[in-house]
């Protein structure tokens, strides 16, 4: 079903009073648009008078109130999938979340609540529902309670149906409540400084070295990192603007694309957070300017085959790295360096770490890190010892070598600070 959501856009109305209409009683509403036509809306069937003229009250309040509902007989299936074409595709630029959003509608609010109508839905209605899915699943029932949330506001917003029945609707008691877009980072999960400079040394010798500075040193995500091109850099300002990551587009299919390039296309960041332009630490500055050496002598080599696509990331022909290539030289190496056997992730979590003990402004840091709205706690750090060293004061010849810091950079902090500190990006509303 196609939802034509010009339908909302009437500019004026008029309802007529009530009369009998089949042996019954009803009114009708009309609306009227822009380019001088008219669309009818029949409410019918009330046994009484009475009961019709109240009916008209409450329409004539929604017309007032701006909260009148143009769409008749809308199933719940219908709208999910409309909205899924109309707002999540072109609003999320990953295909891993528009996949996980689909998959609970498809997966679990269809199958429930699909061939309802959107407007008979209410608060009862969704409880129960939270209720049934963490039963089996507390995960998913997050998962489909944001699903909700967001395609019910969608609805509202949209006219497509006059109240929100999620709102201050929550799972059941037995699921621990999430404080809201807060970063919490384990202590056990994270380097210290000495256990970095292990692993940054070590990782000289992989093919993955440039991969391990982007994360441990800038904090750039997985696939931001395979997407890093080297006119993202600025060589005066010694700046990196992300601005894209490798994964999958949204709604194709593998033959859509030349082999071994399904994963490594082109695609949206995360969120408009993730837009940002990061300093860049002299020590990751040099390995970018020796790795340009690289990459030109191989393009020269393998001209024929070479593609010059500007990654910084691929392979001797210059073929983009899969989201998954660092993996396996990743765990040989802190196998093979006796450093704890952490997730890839984790380090980018050892980045923040290290910027919030060496005394940045939390807000900056969220903004390095490319977060959205999202709160990174100071407390959680004081009851984790071990997350840095206590020889940190020994390496801050280290520190001050491969990151910025207040001390040596006073303009670049102010400009950091500067631009995270608008407190509406950080409240939820």
């Amino acid at each position: 079903m196609v939802l034509d959501l010009n339908l909302q856009k009437f500019v004026d109305w008029e309802v007529k009073g009530v009369m009998q209409i089949k042996g019954k009683y009803g009114y009708r509403v009309i609306l009227k648009y822009m380019d001088g036509t008219e669309r009818t809306q029949q409410k019918a069937g009330f046994v009484s008078e009475k009961e019709a003229n109240a009916a008209r009250d409450r329409t004539l309040g929604e017309l007032y109130s701006g909260k009148y509902v143009v769409y008749e007989s809308v199933r719940v299936k219908d709208f999910l999938v409309f909205w899924l074409d109309e707002d999540i595709l072109n609003r999320v630029g990953s295909s891993e979340t528009y996949d996980t959003y689909r998959g609970m509608v498809y997966n679990h609010i269809i199958p429930a609540l699909g061939n309802r109508k959107i407007s008979e839905i209410n608060r009862g209605d969704v409880q129960k529902f939270y209720n049934e899915i963490a039963e089996y699943s507390i995960s998913v029932a997050r998962l489909v309670k944001t699903v909700m949330n967001v395609s019910f506001r969608y609805a509202v917003e949209k006219k497509i149906i006059a109240e929100n029945p999620t709102i201050g609707v929550n799972l059941p008691k037995k699921v621990e409540k999430k404080p809201y877009h807060t970063r919490y980072v384990n202590g056990q999960k994270t380097l210290t400084m000495e256990q970095i400079q292990i692993l940054l040394e070590a990782s000289k010798d992989t093919p993955i070295h440039m991969q391990v500075l982007f994360n441990v040193l800038m904090g750039l995500r997985r696939r931001e990192i395979n997407g890093v091109k080297y006119s993202d850099v600025d060589y005066i300002n010694r700046t990196l603007t992300v601005q894209r990551q490798l994964g999958k587009k949204i709604n194709t299919k593998k033959d859509d694309f030349a082999p071994k390039t399904y994963t490594k296309q082109e695609v949206r960041l995360k969120t408009e957070s993730s837009y940002r332009t990061l300093p860049i630490p002299d020590y990751v500055f040099e390995a970018i300017l020796e790795e340009r050496k690289v990459y030109e002598r191989n393009r020269s080599r393998r001209s024929t085959i070479f593609d010059d696509s500007g990654y910084i990331c691929c392979s001797v022909t210059g073929k983009p790295r899969s989201k998954d290539f660092h993996w396996k030289h990743y765990k040989k190496l802190l196998e093979d360096n006796n450093l704890p056997n952490i997730r890839w992730h984790d380090l980018r979590s050892t980045f923040c770490t290290i910027l919030l003990k060496n005394d940045f402004n939390p807000k900056a840091v969220s903004k390095l890190m490319g977060h959205a709205k999202e709160l990174i706690t100071m407390d959680v750090y004081g009851d984790k010892r071990g997350i840095i060293a206590d020889c940190v004061d020994e390496l801050q010849p280290f520190i001050d070598e491969v990151l910025p810091h207040e001390d040596d950079d006073e303009d670049l902090m102010t400009e950091n600070i500067d631009v995270v500190t608008r407190p509406e990006d950080y409240l939820w509303e």
